[in-house]
């Protein structure tokens, strides 16, 4: 996708986000994972409505967090445009999870450029429906999301709602897509799409592209049976 000139106040590399209302997230397949069961460091193309390539993902973690935490393991998962240059980075810290850990809430943020924080993805605590909130770099709320009660719904599209402050008012969507029977029984690579308002603030929409994140961790990384 050809670069467009950068707005004032638009971090450098999100120019991106500007002109469009939606990106697609495929997580690539790590065929060593199918075969043996080891879990990789993420990785993930992200792309335009049109298939174009905007940015690339990959976690950066070590082996014994991934073994051994799994998908509550902490991660850098850093962003690069199609030259190779970091624009985003996203950090999720190790907290405690379960529903029994009200007190220990999910928590993850983005920084653009990497250094500079843009804004937060909080989980608001909830016994049976994921809940969480998107804040800017001051911390202050700025939108919602609420999934469904059952995130792993079999055979079907999965959908976050992106929620104005009011709880109602849909602005937008994270949906985790199915990916067909043998993708969703023998492999953790999912494809996600997020929807955002075209006017919304760039850096909110990148600290969406983070929210996707924590949420393909919490409610769709786990290992499936084999």
């Amino acid at each position: 996708m050809p670069a467009p000139s950068r707005p004032i106040g638009c971090p450098p590399g999100l120019e991106y986000l500007t002109q469009i209302d939606q990106v697609l997230i495929h997580q690539q397949i790590e065929l060593a994972e199918v075969i043996f069961g080891l879990q990789f460091n993420n990785k993930y193309e992200i792309k335009n409505s049109l298939g174009q390539k905007i940015f690339f993902a990959a976690e950066e973690n070590d082996f014994c967090n991934r073994c051994c935490c799994g998908p509550l393991r902490s991660f850098v998962i850093k962003i690069m445009d199609n030259f190779n240059q970091e624009v985003i980075e996203v950090r999720r810290p190790l907290r405690c999870g379960g529903f029994c850990c009200p007190c220990c809430p999910q928590e993850l943020e983005v920084h653009a450029p990497p250094g500079t924080p843009i804004g937060y993805v909080v989980q608001d605590w909830h016994p049976f429906i994921p809940k969480f909130t998107i804040q800017n770099e001051n911390r202050e709320p700025v939108l919602k999301i609420q999934g469904p009660c059952c995130g792993c719904r079999c055979c079907a599209d999965v959908n976050f709602k992106v929620l104005a402050l009011d709880g109602i008012s849909e602005v937008g969507m994270i949906t985790k897509q199915w990916g067909g029977i043998l993708r969703e029984a023998y492999t953790n690579a999912d494809n996600f799409g997020v929807q955002f308002p075209m006017d919304l603030d760039v850096k909110v929409k990148a600290v969406m592209l983070g929210a996707c994140f924590l949420i393909d961790f919490m409610y769709f990384e786990h290992k499936q049976d084999r």
